[in-house]
């Protein structure tokens, strides 16, 4: 577990150890963890001596609540998927963790473990719309006073574009809202009260600056991603590409050169979008 800046290190600290038969599983995959994981073992996508699964999301929602504590806010109820590269292995291994995690689905594969990350749906938005206040406040309120009805109209047009990719890949995926619901997060399925009014998200605070995952990772990661895929698969992304543009200007960084989920990190560059979707 680690958030997406932490997979290529753990990669390369087992490495020495990789011996046929061990599972490995990305948890989240924050945007193609599993794929990187594995290309950085040295493994092809194809490779079936190691199985290598992520999951969508983390199954807790929990902040860090000083020096050796962790307060779980929510135990996901559903809405937690399990992909494995390629895909075919997720039969074996998804009812070893349903053991532990029973609300554990199956994936297609793991384009829809990427695309049915929330994450960059809702933190770059909001996050954007109320730089200003996180700046003045430290991040002292987030999600009941962060997300109004306009804040709400960002997060689904970025939501819009991300199921027209999924459809393009041939994976389904839920609308965000719908998603909160499923998970236990929220009880109400809109862009606007339902994250306003979502007891999993309650007492969850801003980041207290905005050189923070919110824009590093999941800009930086999950909607360059998004924004790549989309030009390969012939999707327009024109609200994600703007929040791009916008979010580099304000962090006064290229969020696009400093890519750290490119389609050739990955190891899928070369590969057609008929190849693709046959190879995953």
């Amino acid at each position: 577990m680690g958030p997406a800046y932490a997979t290529e290190n753990f990669a390369n600290a087992v490495k020495p150890y990789l011996a046929a038969g061990q599972t490995y599983i990305v948890c989240p995959g924050s945007c193609g963890g599993g794929l990187l994981f594995k290309k950085t073992l040295g493994l092809g996508i194809e490779d079936t001596s190691v199985t290598i699964g992520e999951t969508s999301t983390l199954p807790y929602a929990a902040r860090i609540d000083g020096s050796t504590r962790v307060h779980i806010n929510l135990k996901l109820k559903g809405g937690l998927y399990l992909a494995t590269i390629p895909g075919t292995l997720v039969g074996d291994l998804l009812p070893r963790v349903q053991d532990v995690y029973p609300a554990m689905e199956a994936a297609k594969n793991c384009m829809m473990t990427i695309l049915q990350n929330g994450n960059p749906t809702i933190h770059p938005a909001v996050s954007l719309c109320n730089a200003a206040r996180i700046d003045n406040t430290r991040g002292d309120f987030f999600y009941e006073d962060g997300c109004s009805e306009h804040v709400g109209h960002l997060m689904e047009a970025v939501d819009d574009e991300r199921l027209a990719l999924a459809e393009a890949l041939g994976v389904t995926v839920l609308r965000d809202p719908d998603l909160g619901v499923l998970q236990g997060y929220q009880t109400i399925a809109d862009y606007n009260r339902g994250y306003r009014t979502a007891p999993g998200f309650k007492g969850i605070k801003a980041q207290s600056g905005l050189d923070y995952r919110y824009f590093n990772e999941d800009v930086g990661y999950g909607m360059n991603f998004m924004s790549e895929m989309g030009r390969k698969m012939g999707v327009p992304t024109p609200t994600i590409d703007a929040i791009i543009t916008v979010v580099s200007a304000l962090m006064q960084k290229d969020y696009r050169t400093q890519n750290k989920r490119s389609l050739a990190d990955l190891g899928l560059a070369d590969y057609s979008a008929e190849a693709l979707l046959k190879v995953l």
